[in-house]
């Protein structure tokens, strides 16, 4: 069995564990966790929260600003990982191989974001074990519009901080 890397968020709501998988999404993971070592997270905020659907973080601090990241990685979604409620996966632009720093945690069963002939869809790269209230307490905030994004919390939702266990 493989060792997957477990990832402790914590948030201004509370606390979740993320497994990563390795195997499955390497290059994913590879870049999402140089991300945690270099504690690029840390001040990061959930800025689009769809409530049935997603949050999405990791790329913008409290002014809604995007930090620089690295270069976009390859899309890894025909991995064979579904964007199953609490899993999480890379957001892009409507270019494939365009992810770099922003991911999203799945509120329900989102079998339209998966590769299909339809669209090459959002890599699935880890799931949430331990948490999910924090994930439906995030989900449950104020949106509206705000600092020109719409979906954004009407509070600042932050990552406190991101770390391996």
């Amino acid at each position: 069995m493989a060792d997957k890397s477990l990832i402790r968020f914590e948030t201004s709501h509370g606390g979740f564990t993320v497994e990563l998988y390795p195997e499955e999404a390497p290059v994913t993971v590879e870049n999402f966790l140089a991300y945690v070592d270099d504690e690029f997270f840390d001040g990061t905020i959930f800025h689009r929260i769809v409530p049935g659907f997603v949050i999405q973080g990791g790329g913008m601090d409290k002014e809604f600003r995007s930090r620089e990241t690295r270069e976009p990685i390859r899309n890894e979604a025909k991995n064979g990982l579904k964007n199953l409620r609490g899993t999480l996966s890379m957001a892009r632009t409507s270019v494939v191989d365009s992810a770099t720093s922003q991911f999203f945690v799945n509120l329900a069963d989102n079998a339209f974001l998966d590769h299909s002939a339809r669209d090459f869809g959002y890599a699935v790269f880890g799931r949430v074990t331990e948490g999910m209230p924090t994930i439906d307490a995030i989900a449950a905030v104020a949106t509206g519009r705000r600092k020109g994004y719409q979906d954004a919390p009407l509070e600042d939702v932050v990552i406190v901080s991101a770390r391996r266990l």
